[in-house]
């Protein structure tokens, strides 16, 4: 009697798709955690620095460019997140990093936002000492 060696399974992550409740367990607490940070930043950090700045434009334009800079990083840790769900096949874990295109929107939105409020008057040369 033979007994044929049988080729031990090969385990690569993109291979089979990861357990649901292992998926689960991890999409909803990072869910969870990155929507809370932005709201607690949003209103929070953002929100009570602008209103201690009581009107003093620089320290509203600090607090701004201090908020787009954590909303980079939170959108690049998200993204970071996402790239390595994919391969695990971890399909709500991906779904769940929805909140890095809420960043993303957020972050172009205060951009905008910002670049609307700080734009030059009509008719401005950019670099003239009146403008």
């Amino acid at each position: 009697m033979t007994k044929s060696a049988l080729a031990p399974e090969r385990r690569r992550p993109w291979s089979h798709r990861t357990p649901l409740g292992q998926d689960f367990v991890l999409a909803i607490p990072l869910f969870l955690t990155g929507t809370a940070w932005l709201v607690k930043d949003w209103v929070l950090d953002f929100g009570l620095a602008v209103r201690a700045a009581q009107g003093d434009q620089a320290q509203v334009d600090t607090a701004s460019f201090a908020f787009m800079g954590r909303l980079r990083v939170v959108l690049v840790t998200a993204l970071v997140l996402v790239v390595l769900a994919g391969p695990f096949r971890a399909p709500w874990t991906v779904t769940a990093h929805l909140v890095a295109l809420l960043s993303a929107v957020m972050l172009g939105h205060v951009q905008q936002q910002w670049e609307h409020d700080h734009a030059p008057p009509a008719g401005c040369i950019r670099y003239s000492s009146n403008c």
